[in-house]
């Protein structure tokens, strides 16, 4: 699988630019903390960036051994190897899915009191942090306040506000926003030179538009388009079900109500995705209306007012909430397109 194949290996390749300069800077002062929080949704890379910064600490190459001065993970040597393949003794990692209660945080407490055996470092990367109990919270808490200074404690989780703040507060706190574009589409480049690909630029970016801000789920559609043979812009926009050469808010500038209905009717019928559609439109808007304010300039002026802007980022968002008690999914996109159309005369 791609996203299994080519996950990052490096602090380089980290698809997220943010996170990658934050990883980058950390290592660079070397004052590592004992306990790090990463944040994020799901298929954003929190645990292939745990995985990297736990080779980094424990490389028997780099500058935490005292050879040279990259921070990187060579990927060679024993240590980088065994936690590639998750049989290092020092890097533990642990789905708190599976493994939440108090008895198994005790086991991880009391293995943490041992000294690495063959690294700098004794590692445990939790998983879903967000499931461990409230008791094994409180029994880890004495440990994140005074751990062993050849332990570091890296909790994942998609739901930070189920972590207590206690916890929160000794933890140093990496966000892992969502996927850009332009980091998607570094992505996609990426497996398209080691698979040998050849992609037009605008199918990427269809996918990039496609995967919902995810990493995972862009090189998991990238796999299905190559796989069911749709590697045209045509063919994969027919798989996806998107049937129009322009953006909604491009046909809506330009058409008449009943041709936008029509195209969501269409749209609709062909298997889109409804709620994705708004969540874009959305999105789009954003940036017209930094546009706009003169905030960016990097962006196509779609030729809508900021009054007109305004109007339709309130009109989507409330189209947006009442997808999920709605009847028929694509009625609350259709009253708001009908509702500006109106306000708009």
């Amino acid at each position: 699988m791609y996203y299994l194949t080519y996950r990052p290996r490096t602090i380089e390749e980290l698809d997220n630019s943010q996170v990658r300069e934050k990883i980058a800077t950390l290592l660079k002062k070397k004052q590592i903390p004992h306990a790090l929080l990463f944040v994020g949704t799901k298929g954003m890379g929190k645990t292939s960036t745990a995985r990297i910064l736990a080779k980094s600490l424990n490389c028997l190459d780099n500058a935490f051994s005292g050879k040279g001065d990259s921070i990187e993970p060579c990927n060679l040597c024993h240590n980088c190897l065994t936690i590639d393949t998750g049989s290092s003794p020092d890097v533990v990692e642990q789905d708190a899915a599976s493994n939440r209660g108090i008895d198994e945080i005790r086991r991880l407490i009391k293995e943490a009191s041992f000294l690495p055996m063959s690294g700098k470092y004794r590692v445990y990367i939790i998983d879903e942090a967000h499931m461990i109990t409230t008791d094994a919270f409180n029994a880890l808490l004495k440990t994140l306040e005074e751990p062993a200074k050849t332990v570091i404690f890296i909790l994942a989780t998609t739901n930070e506000e189920k972590i207590p703040q206690t916890i929160i507060s000794r933890c140093v706190r990496i966000p892992f926003g969502k996927a850009e574009e332009k980091d998607i589409l570094n992505m996609l480049e990426r497996i398209e030179k080691k698979e040998k690909l050849k992609l037009d630029e605008d199918l990427k970016k269809l996918i990039a538009t496609y995967c919902e801000h995810s990493f995972r789920d862009a090189a998991k559609l990238l796999e299905e388009l190559v796989m069911q043979d749709q590697l045209t812009l045509e063919k994969a926009k027919a798989y996806l079900g998107v049937r129009a050469k322009d953006s909604l808010l491009e046909i809506m500038q330009k058409s008449s109500i009943k041709e936008v209905l029509g195209w969501i009717e269409e749209f609709g019928t062909n298997g889109g995705n409804i709620k994705r559609a708004i969540e874009d439109m959305l999105h789009t808007l954003k940036r017209q209306l930094l546009l706009k304010n003169k905030v960016i300039s990097d962006e196509k002026d779609l030729g809508y007012s900021l009054k007109e802007v305004m109007i339709l980022m309130k009109l989507l968002h409330d189209a947006y909430s009442q997808l999920r008690v709605s009847p028929i999914e694509s009625l609350p996109l259709e009253i708001a397109v009908v509702e500006f159309y109106n306000l708009r005369k």
